[in-house]
């Protein structure tokens, strides 16, 4: 150990007191042990407040004025868990010594001392106290990372677009409302939109492979490159062209991302998109028909540097478009059985003509009661345009 142990030694007989010095002696001198003493418990209690970092206790069962047993109860009130209390007794008392056991003392020895016994039970204490001090790291450690992870949800959220309706001015004919839900502290969905310019808008969903730290990283990255190349692009294949051109170049560990990425026309309802691997957005016509984009030909981002082909589709008024991750179908039970595109799209079809949030809600409310309580296993993501 870096420091010595302290080890408080509590008995009312004085030559206790020499006994321990001459016996560990060499211990005293290396600097591995620092002894204390007193007469009764209550000095020891005195000793205890007034000299920090005690871990052991060599406590006498029978002395005046505070016996060991009260003396015990004293130390157990303290709640330390690296401190630990050897007790001393005469053979004949092992009523006391249960007691004793009973009450969370370490360990005994028998009067009169076996020094060479009480030796070993003093290092058995100490590495009893080690692992206490090396668990007391790691719990220390694990809350640390849990503040950090807490802080980093919170960033991850505020990357992510929480204002709605995001675009006033467009409010009387266009409807946008998104949400993600992280399976742990934070995760790798993202969403995003953002004006192109006076009649377009872009809309992005995308899920990065894996989960936590790394995952969200990259999620970010991927997020602020998609959003500068869209700005600059002409189209959307040309944003997933260019961003997936940087993606790959600087991905680490085989990561990558699925993204469904379109640009949404203002005026006329036309979306241009091109899908990188993603699960296929549902269109939930006005007549309450439910229709799945074609399966992307795109392969994900980070991998390839290809390029990346679009295609179109229009939303006629009262039309809604909705974009997923892999989270809401694969939402699993307690038997382990999906929510299932087939059980998503029945869910849609009885929400036509419904606003984007109440469509994200009734579509949350159908895999909540789906999963019955079992774990989230996945992030949950959804991004609904609608237009009025």
């Amino acid at each position: 150990m870096m420091f010595p142990i302290k080890i408080l030694s509590v008995d009312d007989e004085a030559p206790m007191e020499s006994m321990m010095k001459q016996f560990f002696r060499r211990k005293i001198r290396s600097g591995e042990y620092e002894f204390y003493f007193a007469r009764n418990g209550v000095e020891a209690l005195d000793v205890l407040n007034n000299t920090p970092g005690i871990e052991i206790i060599l406590l006498d069962i029978n002395m005046p004025e505070m016996d060991g047993l009260t003396m015990l109860s004293k130390v157990k009130e303290m709640h330390n868990p690296a401190l630990h209390v050897i007790m001393v007794s005469a053979y004949g008392d092992l009523t006391n010594i249960r007691q004793a056991m009973n009450n969370g003392a370490f360990d005994f020895v028998m009067k009169p001392i076996d020094l060479g016994d009480l030796s070993s039970t003093i290092e058995k204490a100490i590495e009893q106290i080690d692992y206490v001090h090396e668990s007391q790291k790691e719990h220390s450690q694990l809350v640390s990372l849990k503040e950090d992870l807490t802080t980093a949800r919170n960033i991850q959220q505020y990357f992510l677009p929480r204002t709605f309706p995001p675009f006033p001015e467009e409010s009387d004919h266009l409807d946008i409302y998104a949400l993600m839900t992280p399976a742990k502290d934070i995760g790798g969905d993202f969403y995003d939109f953002f004006r192109i310019d006076e009649d377009h808008i872009a809309l992005v969903i995308g899920d990065v492979c894996g989960k936590g730290i790394p995952a969200a990283l990259f999620m970010a990255v991927s997020r602020t490159i998609i959003r500068s190349k869209g700005v600059v692009c002409g189209s959307a294949g040309a944003c997933m062209t260019e961003s997936n051109r940087l993606l790959a170049a600087y991905s680490a560990d085989c990561m990558f991302v699925t993204v469904f990425y379109a640009i949404y026309h203002t005026k006329t309802g036309v979306v241009t998109y091109s899908n990188a691997g993603h699960n296929p957005p549902h269109v939930v016509r006005s007549d309450g028909s439910v229709e799945e984009l074609p399966s992307s030909k795109n392969p994900m981002m980070g991998v390839f540097n290809i390029e990346y082909k679009e295609a179109s589709l229009q939303l006629e008024p009262g039309d809604t478009l909705v974009m997923f991750t892999d989270g809401v179908t694969e939402a699993m039970n307690p038997y382990r059985t999906e929510f299932s595109t087939e059980r998503l799209r029945t869910t849609l079809g009885g929400l036509a003509g419904k606003g984007s949030q109440q469509i994200i809600e009734e579509v949350k409310s159908a895999i909540k009661e789906f999963t019955n309580g079992a774990e989230q296993s996945d992030d949950i993501t959804m991004l609904v345009v609608g237009r009025k």
